[in-house]
């Protein structure tokens, strides 16, 4: 990992700032091991070591997957880095890219079943389990959603594409299975597509309301607190899902033209091996204070 010192990075100095995370650097270094075992070590709660690897996990120095364990789902916590180059200097070739960032509430399409509802920052909008209400204006105000089953679709505005040859586009959210109230072991299959193209499945482990979500305003007592943040990213040689092969689906099989806008689609269908359903958190919701973030990177 190379990183250019200035202020465009100054949140992976801050996040190196810490002798806490920089243990649990050094302790990942040597394995995977989930929150339990990084408290234990460190000595300090599961509370604060979650902060910690939000944080490490936003800086994509880590990567925490939720899987199964003795007690019930576990967060297993990987190392993404092996090391960090810095670089005082601007390079001539440095990648060129051009990002947008999405509000959870700004689909422009969507056929679901309940469970479903949207909140905002600040309130409930409209009323919940009821399907109209995902076609009311003020859910453009949305920083969470969810729905049982069915589908969402987002619009990436093709300003995005320059005229310059696309390397990789990457689609990053907070996600998760939905289930009335929570329920820590709830498999979904959750699908996503690319402009009409099926990218794959992503077999989310459960809905998460055990604790507190880091950024979740205090006023939501409903079950969902947050998700986990996963990294779709598309180039020349398939789909990658948090750096490990979700499918063969290369840019070229995706036909996107540019200055064309071309939807992304997420979906839980009731037909599925485990239709769990889906909550998509934005900002001001859940452990990762974001949007739908959408990046191309230029050759």
């Amino acid at each position: 990992m190379k990183i250019t010192v200035n202020t465009e990075n100054k949140r992976i100095f801050e996040c190196l700032s810490s002798s806490t995370r920089i243990r649990i650097l050094e302790l990942l270094g040597k394995g995977p091991q989930n929150i339990s075992q990084l408290a234990d070590t460190l000595g300090v709660s599961t509370a604060i070591v979650t902060r910690h690897i939000a944080f490490l996990e936003e800086c994509k120095l880590i990567h925490a997957e939720s899987v199964p364990g003795k007690r019930g789902i576990q967060k297993l916590c990987h190392l993404c880095v092996n090391e960090i180059t810095l670089s005082f200097q601007k390079e001539e070739n440095v990648t060129e890219f051009h990002s947008v960032s999405i509000p959870v509430g700004q689909y422009t399409s969507y056929q679901i079943r309940p469970t479903c509802g949207l909140a905002s920052r600040d309130s409930l909008i409209g009323i919940t389990d009821d399907p109209r209400y995902f076609s009311s204006p003020d859910r453009f105000r949305a920083a969470l959603l969810w729905f049982q089953s069915g589908w969402i679709e987002y619009s990436i505005p093709g300003y995005l594409l320059s005229s310059k040859p696309v390397k990789s586009i990457e689609i990053s959210l907070e996600i998760c299975s939905e289930y009335p109230k929570y329920k820590e072991n709830w498999p979904s299959d959750i699908h996503f597509y690319l402009n009409g193209k099926l990218l794959g499945v992503w077999l989310s482990p459960g809905d998460f309301g055990d604790k507190k979500g880091i950024h979740t305003p205090d006023w939501w007592n409903g079950g969902s607190q947050y998700g986990l943040l996963k990294s779709i990213r598309i180039d020349k040689n398939g789909t990658m899902l948090d750096g490990i092969r979700l499918s063969d689906i290369t840019l070229d099989q995706l036909h996107i033209e540019k200055n064309t806008d071309f939807p992304f689609r997420i979906a839980a269908p009731p037909d599925a091996g485990n239709p769990g359903g889906v909550n998509i958190f934005g900002k001001g919701f859940g452990n990762y204070d974001q949007n739908i973030e959408v990046r191309a990177e230029y050759v």
